[in-house]
This record gives structure tokens, sequence and C-alpha cells, in this order.
């Protein structure tokens, strides 16, 4: 069936949004367990997204052990940020959400008993505090020794949100006695 249905309306008026839907890809980050997936597809139909292919990598596996699932969908434009509201709201990880939610990406080195103060908790925190995902996680911890550790964190931030993102990660690490060592800005010497 054409964008007309039969009483010759199109399906963006007959859904009142006014606007056509377009496709849009969501890259997800699921625990392996069962349900995670159906969990994670029933904000995308619960706002109106629809479904056009699921890619769930099932062999492969993120830096933190999860399973990285591509979901094509399609909507009208003004759903797509309330859809991806939803996922996070749902608690699953949005890798990333269409090219313009994270734009920029940006290094960031954790120093300190990275380990001991629960490296999970504070990906965790970042993510969740951030308009950011984590994309790779190095981490440097020599076995027993007291010396500090390190980890090296890749993030995709959200466009203009690069310096409320190390906000963020300064706050946490603060409040963890771990430190920051932050990306020279251009220009610095």
């Amino acid at each position: 069936m054409s964008a007309q249905d039969l009483d010759g309306e199109s399906d963006a008026e007959a859904d009142g949004s006014g606007e056509m839907p377009k496709p849009h890809t969501i890259r997800l980050e699921l625990v392996d367990e069962p349900g995670q997936l159906l969990a994670a597809l029933k904000p995308i139909s619960d706002n109106g997204g629809n479904l056009l292919s699921i890619f769930h990598e099932r062999g492969s596996l993120t830096p933190r052990g999860h399973i990285p699932v591509e979901v094509d969908l399609e909507c009208p434009p003004d759903r797509f940020a309330r859809i991806v509201e939803a996922l996070r709201d749902a608690g699953v990880n949005v890798i990333r959400a269409g090219a313009e939610h994270f734009g920029e990406e940006v290094m960031v080195i954790l120093v300190g008993d990275i380990v001991d103060s629960d490296l999970s908790d504070t990906l965790h925190r970042i993510e969740s505090s951030a308009d950011a995902t984590l994309q790779d996680l190095s981490l440097s911890a020599r076995e027993g020794t007291d010396e500090a550790s390190s980890a090296r964190l890749r993030l995709a931030v959200r466009s203009g949100r690069v310096d409320e993102t190390f906000g963020v990660v300064r706050d946490i690490a603060a409040e963890k006695e771990l430190h920051v060592v932050e990306p020279l800005a251009e220009g610095s010497q």
C-alpha cells in the first residue's frame, strides 16, 4: 500500500503526527538474559516506532560483555527522541541513536584504585548521568600490587555536551577518590 490509505489520507496525517515516517537506526547493548530483546523493543512500539529490521549480534560482545543489537525502525522525526528517551527510561543502554545524537568522541583516563572503587558502577553512573555512552575501555592494573590502576575510556558524547560529560566524570571521580586525565584543549601547550 502506498503512503495514501483507502480514503486518500496519508499515513502521517492519519496518525496525527503531520510528518511522514523516516528510517532511523538505534544501536543497543543488551545483557545476555532471556527477555532482554523483547523488553528493548517494547518502548519502540509503545511510542509509535515501526520495526524494519533487527540485527542481534549474539556471537559478538561489547567491551562490557553485553550483546550489541542494531534496530532499524521508521517513525516521524518528532517521535524519534521520545523513543530514545523511553529506551533509556526502561534501562536499555543506547549506544548510538542516529548520527546526530552521539556526534563527538572523547577520551578520558581515570587513575587510582579503579577496581576496588567498583569500575562497573563508575561506568554505569557515567552513562546514566551524562549524554554519553562507553565505546571502548582499556584497563591497566598490576596484579598483586598496591599501585594505582588506570582505565582509558573512549566515550561517544551527544553533540554539544562534552563539557557537561567531563563535569559528570569529574564529580564521580572525586567521590571515588580517582584522578581524571582529560585531553588537552586544542591550541594549549
